[in-house]
């Protein structure tokens, strides 16, 4: 089994029992104010591991299924199993930070799902094949375009604040992503700017 799958698997399990027994969501959700006074650290990765209801599941293991396979051994191909699993468990940290350090204080915010972290590997995808074609509710969109309208719209919704989504966690968890590939491997700037000049979507 590689990495991405075991990843899938364990989250798929909490999830699921953590959909019946809302004691477990407790117990693993973000909530800033558990971290910043009872010290429950684990909070800043475990909430990666539930989600709000199978619909985002889905979505989110399904999207790290596709694009996690893709770019596991580009991955440990580098720097080993291990270095994959902490670009992934970096990705769950960083991208919630900016979200914990907002809220460190407010007994009403909680946030749970591996948004940030899918994003993260999808945007280091995007980076190395920005003309791959991904499907947005079966419709073809090159990756580029797609990464240029997710920012886009997350940034706008994250400003407008009109749902219950955490868009700034999609937000570093793509520059993330981006940031970690470019440090791991320099050259794929270079890549990057020579396919985005030749997009071969079109021969």
């Amino acid at each position: 089994m590689t990495l991405t799958l075991a990843i899938i698997a364990l989250t798929c399990v909490v999830s699921f029992l953590a959909f019946g027994r809302p004691a477990l969501v407790q117990q693993l959700i973000l909530w800033p104010p558990a971290i910043a006074r009872r010290g429950e650290y684990w909070r800043l990765l475990s909430y990666g591991l539930i989600h709000a209801d199978p619909g985002h599941l889905f979505f989110n293991m399904v999207t790290l299924y596709f694009f996690g396979r893709a770019m596991e051994p580009l991955f440990v191909g580098r720097l080993g199993p291990a270095g994959y699993l902490a670009f992934y468990l970096g990705a769950l940290l960083v991208s919630i930070l900016p979200t914990y350090l907002r809220n460190r204080n407010n007994p009403d915010y909680h946030s749970l799902g591996a948004s940030g972290a899918v994003s993260a590997v999808l945007f280091a995808f995007i980076l190395l094949q920005p003309w791959t074609l991904i499907f947005v509710f079966f419709i073809p969109v090159p990756a580029i375009v797609y990464a240029v309208l997710y920012i886009g719209y997350s940034i706008y919704m994250d400003r407008a604040r009109k749902d219950n989504i955490n868009h700034s966690a999609h937000l570093w968890g793509a520059g993330y992503g981006v940031l970690f590939l470019l440090l791991m491997e320099p050259r794929v700037i270079g890549v990057f700017l020579e396919r985005l000049a030749n997009p071969d979507f079109l021969r």
